[in-house]
């Protein structure tokens, strides 16, 4: 029997913060008691938080790792455990590894946008059955509806691949996030160095794309969740339209609605509204779209994905509990809510029985410093 004691903590329950003791035995939590304890093994936690582990589903922060420099392809099992170990410096217990699936042959436009997601997906599928990762790991793959291959890609995942979102990626010029073709113009030409030539080709490329396979594309998607057994999410809602569309495709989970008017549409639709932390930390979208602040306000704020920024996920929970003055929901948004929105409900909250996927933080003006994080009720960092 293993036993880790975390006494005189300020521990953050479902929709209530108490202060007392939390105790984690044999990979689940076995009891929370509120006040001191005289265990005598106990970690004094000098009142720090202690909370869920954070949960993220949509993160392209092993990007970075795997092509630190343009043109550089680092090692990928030496990447692939540097994001590890990065997510759970930050307090994150649990990762949807968000995969392009979906590619275009090289061409002036986008000479790198190539296959990757199946050989990449194998080699994090090892490193976990080796027992190399510190953090659970899931696959989120991002099914590009603009694109030539999707549907080969899919074809070579399956139920044993641990693929638990399936997301419907439609970044057709002038559509959804980049609707404003100057944002779009001013993202790819400074990302790829384009000439004004090479955009005008990459945007009638895109669009060719679109209208030749976008319907099949979608509809293959649709399939593969289904066969995953994942859950279907849509991706940058605009109009009440397309979220009525995304409803009626049994989309469970809506990330990074652009307008307000796709917000209160998944509300209505009872869709999960998820929005990036990097959004609402920097007070707005550097796409111009609707600030996740202004959602949060409105009550239309369900979960919070760090995105690009790995330790944004605990500083956005921070920012919220600011904002609305209530702790418990916001670590909601970054625990128990992402949890259930895919399935997981073994984890999330801190409650008996539950998987002991625990975090302890020190708040550090706005942010938060993480001393301990517990994985299976073992210390990993």
């Amino acid at each position: 029997m293993t036993e880790t004691v975390l006494a005189n903590a300020t521990i953050v329950l479902s929709d209530e913060v108490i202060h007392g003791a939390l105790c984690l035995r044999d990979g689940v939590i076995a009891d929370i008691a509120p006040g001191p304890t005289r265990h005598p093994r106990a970690t004094d936690c000098d009142g720090d938080l202690v909370m869920p582990g954070l949960i993220e589903l949509h993160t392209d922060n092993l990007e970075r790792h795997i092509q630190p420099r343009p043109k550089v392809d680092w090692p990928h099992a030496a990447a692939i455990v540097a994001h590890d170990g990065e997510l759970a410096s930050v307090g994150i217990t649990t990762v949807f590894d968000a995969l392009r699936v979906g590619s275009i042959s090289a061409s002036a436009a986008r000479p790198d946008y190539r296959e990757y997601a199946r050989p990449l997906a194998s080699e994090i599928l090892a490193l976990r059955g080796a027992g190399a990762l510190r953090i659970s790991h899931f696959l989120h793959l991002r099914a590009e509806i603009c694109s030539e291959s999707l549907i080969e890609e899919l074809a070579k995942f399956g139920p044993e691949d641990r693929v638990g979102i399936v997301s419907l990626m439609d970044h057709t010029p002038g559509e959804r996030q980049f609707r404003d073709i100057g944002k779009l113009r001013d993202y790819v030409r400074g990302k790829h160095g384009l000439s004004e030539s090479e955009f005008a080709a990459h945007v009638a490329e895109r669009r060719a794309l679109k209208e030749r396979l976008g319907a099949a594309h979608e509809a293959a998607a649709v399939a593969a969740a289904g066969r995953y057994g994942a859950v279907l999410a849509s991706h940058d809602d605009t109009t009440a339209a397309q979220v009525a569309h995304s409803a009626g495709r049994a989309v469970r989970l809506a990330e990074f609605p652009t307008t307000l008017e796709a917000a209160e549409a998944c509300r209505a639709h009872g869709i999960a509204v998820m929005m990036g932390a990097p959004n609402l930390i920097r007070g707005g979208s550097h796409s111009g779209n609707v600030a996740a602040g202004d959602l949060a306000r409105c009550a239309l704020l369900d979960i919070v994905s760090s995105d690009y920024v790995p330790s944004a996920l605990l500083t956005s929970a921070l920012l919220l509990a600011d904002l609305w003055g209530d702790l418990a929901r916001a670590v909601a948004t970054v625990t128990s809510c992402p949890a259930e929105a895919v399935g997981l409900f073994d984890r999330g909250r801190l409650a008996p029985g539950r998987r002991a996927d625990v975090i302890r933080v020190a708040r550090a003006g706005g942010t938060g410093v993480v001393r301990g994080l517990w994985v299976k009720g073992v210390r990993v960092g």
